[in-house]
Formats: C-alpha cells, structure tokens, sequence
C-alpha cells in the first residue's frame, strides 16, 4: 500500500504515484483516461432525495400497481415455471447472497459444492463430459461457442450458420461476437419450422466453421433432424452446437448421442421463474475442448488432510489471468442464478423434471386444439412437435386480437400480421380454457 496521503485504504497509489503514472501516458488527469459524454457524465448530484423506507415502499408499490394484471401465455425464450418456496429460502442464506466470486475456496465450500453440482446436472441432461459454471445468458453461449469454434477447428472456416428463425437479440450479440473474431454469420432456410436440411448441405462447404441448430426452437419446434445435421458439420470438420433448456432436455434426445460438441441455452427456465432478460447461460462441450471452456469450472480435489474440497480450476482460460491470451473475456458467471437452478433440479429430481416437461407438451397439445377449433384460428402452424409453445394463424390481424386479448386479461405474441404465438407451463396450464374462451369472443 501506499502512504497515509492516498485518500482511500483501498488505492494504493500515492499523489506522486499516481502523477508518474499519467505522465508516463501522456495525461494531465485521471478523467482523461476517459471520454464520458457530459449528458451522463457524473457531476456529484443524483438527484435521488433521501425518505423513509415507508415512504419508499408507498412510492414503489404505486408503480408496480400500475403494470397490467395479465395471465401471461408469452414465451419465446423467456419461461415462466413455478419456483419452490425452497429454492428462495436456501438461495437467500447470508453465506449465498454474499459470496460473489468463490476464489477463495477455503470459505466457499458450500457455493462452490452447489455449483459443482449445477455443473455436474448439466453433464447428465447433454450427455458432454464438460459443463461451466455459468455464463451471462443464452446470446452470450451462442457468441463464446462461435468463438470457441474458431480456436479449435482443425482446418480454416469462418462461415457460422443458424437457424432463420434465430431471434434479432440473440444474433445481435452473436455478430457482435463474431465481428471481433472476423466471421461471418449466415442464417440457413426452415422448412416447416424445422431445419432445411437439404437447403444446409447444398449450403455449406470447407468454409463451414460451426453448424448451430434449436431443439425446440424459439416457436416451439422440436427439430427432427439433429443427427442429419451434426453429420452434416462432421462431413465437413465443423462444430455442432445445439440450443435447449433443462427441462426440454429431460426428455428430448440426448445432445452427444446426436453429435452435438456443444450445447448452449438459458438454464434459468428453473429456479427464476420470468425473469425478463436475466438469464444464466449453460455451456456444456466435450473434454477434448476442456481448456478452451469459457467462464469459470468447478473441479473436485482433495484438502491438505485427504478430504475432499471443490475449487475454481484451470483459471488460466479467463481474461483477469491471461488477459489477451485469454480464451474469453468473460470472467465472472451467474453464480447465485446457478445455485436456485441447482436447488430447484434437486426440489424436482428426475421424475418431476420429466413431469414439468411432459406438463409443457400435452399443455401446448390442448391449447392448440382448443385454439384449432375456434373459426378464423388455425393451429398449430407447423405440423411438427412442440414444446411448451406453438404458432397459431388467424384470419384476421394478429397485432389486433393480441391487443383485445390483453383488454380481456390475457398476454400472447403477435409475431407478425397473421400469426400469434402462444406458451404453456405449470403456471398457466389450468388457465387454457379461459385463453380458449376469450380468442372464441375476440375473433367473433
């Protein structure tokens, strides 16, 4: 540390340090280091005024009052379970709530056990020997699995491909992604909500860095084709990466057995209930890509008396470490979103994982035929398996219906001028009479 004139006990720079320092890089000041616009920039008011915490709750109970009551069939990668009242319990416990990193593992045992298991969940649902502890969210595996590609394909490519359905958000970070490391991002035909697979052969060739395929994907599509396409990537040594969720996975096919070197997806379908743009993205891949895993891993070792202890590993992957050598610049995780998934997996167990997931596909199957049947509505659009949500097509403008639905108490998507898009899980599937009901009024 410094001497007594620093200003702070946590910098360690004298006034005179700090001089030579911004001399050596040509500045006057520290605020030359950087180029805030001044209609941001801090100046020392926050015009927040001090009040009472009765005051306070009064104030944010009046703006929370003035959201919609609505009972919510919205999905598109945002899923709404029941969380146990378990999973806020054990999450909120002090040693929980105040752990932030885990580096040290000599005060971290509970955390670092928990997401050892988190990890240890995501091994059994993939079938892959390797999954991280986190990362920020669904969009950000995407974009740290293109980038992986790019390090461990064996010959030259730098052609990405996915699904043409793939939401605007998620190929937004992936190109941001891919911008940085000089690929090129392309999106392959569907074919009745699936995959084109013919399309994608005629497609790709030796430039064919990384084949990315949704099951389901964002309307709800169960692709049929998994094997055809991670043949597809093998012919031509390209990555296979597959999008899902836990609960999908349950009782899905098992990722590996269909080629998949990757599987990526929001991993808070469990334990966050909506979140609205938290996620917690899962990253799970095969050994042989162990040291260019992204983000933090938990390993399993040994303590100095013989027992055994859990600790980050191999942290030499991560940017605060390596820095530009790094193989990502992500360096921190979703520790805490990890732990209720863990919790709320374990609450469940294997059996009422199964029965969550069977609860989402005979839901959408009843709310698709009760929707079906209702003049002006035809549903499901694709003729495929679904899961957890489908497409409807209506007669007249989807945007309108979705609008007199939402006067009736009822939320749904208007994808585009005809069709809507609507999502089942345990927490609205007693609610698809209603739904039913209302459309039948609406479109009258």
């Amino acid at each position: 540390m410094g001497g007594h004139d620093t200003g702070s006990p946590y910098a360690p720079h004298t006034p005179t340090e700090t001089e030579q320092m911004l001399d050596a890089v040509g500045v006057a000041t520290e605020a030359d280091l950087f180029d805030i616009p001044e209609p941001v920039r801090f100046d020392g008011e926050l015009g927040i005024e001090p009040r009472s915490e009765q005051a306070v709750r009064q104030e944010l109970g009046a703006i929370l009052g003035r959201n919609d009551d609505l009972t919510e069939f919205l999905g598109r990668g945002h899923y709404d379970h029941y969380v146990p009242s378990l999973v806020d319990h054990l999450s909120d416990r002090q040693e929980f709530l105040s752990s932030y990193t885990q580096y040290q593992p000599e005060i971290a045992q509970g955390f670092l056990q928990a997401l050892f298991e988190y990890q240890s969940m995501l091994v059994e649902l993939t079938g892959l020997e390797v999954a991280n502890c986190s990362l920020y969210d669904a969009a950000t595996a995407l974009g740290e699995t293109a980038t992986l590609a790019s390090r461990v394909r064996a010959t030259t490519g730098d052609r990405v491909l996915v699904p043409g359905h793939l939401p605007d958000g998620t190929r937004g970070v992936l190109e941001n992604y891919a911008d940085g490391a000089d690929l090129a991002v392309e999106s392959y035909p569907m074919d009745d909500g699936v995959a084109d697979v013919e399309a994608i052969r005629d497609l790709v060739d030796d430039d064919l860095l990384l084949l990315y395929a949704e099951s389901p994907t964002v309307r709800g599509v169960i692709e049929e084709s998994l094997d055809d396409l991670g043949a597809i990537a093998d012919e031509h040594e390209a990555l296979f990466a597959l999008g899902s969720d836990p609960v999908a996975l349950s009782v899905l096919e098992e990722p590996a057995a269909a080629g998949a070197d990757v599987v990526i997806g929001d991993a808070a379908t469990l334990g966050m209930g909506t979140s609205y743009g938290m996620g917690l993205g899962m990253f799970a891949t095969r050994k042989e890509f162990l040291r260019q895993v992204p983000g933090r891993l938990v390993g399993a070792s040994e303590d100095s008396t013989g027992r055994r202890a859990f600790t980050l590993t191999l942290q030499t992957r991560e940017q605060h470490i390596r820095r530009e050598r790094a193989t990502s610049n992500i360096c921190t995780n979703q520790a805490w979103v990890a732990l209720r998934t863990a919790i709320h997996a374990a609450y469940l167990g294997p059996e009422g994982l199964i029965d969550l997931a069977r609860t989402c596909i005979t839901g959408a199957d009843r709310l698709a035929d009760g929707l079906d049947d209702v003049t002006g509505i035809s549903a499901p659009v694709h003729d495929r398996h679904h899961f957890r949500e489908f497409l409807a097509r209506t007669d007249q403008p989807a945007p309108a219906i979705a609008s007199e639905l939402t006067e009736e108490g009822y939320a749904v998507h208007a994808v585009d001028d005809h069709l809507i898009q609507c999502c089942v899980t345990d927490t609205n599937v007693e609610q698809i009479d209603g739904l039913v009901e209302a459309v039948t009024e609406v479109v009258a």
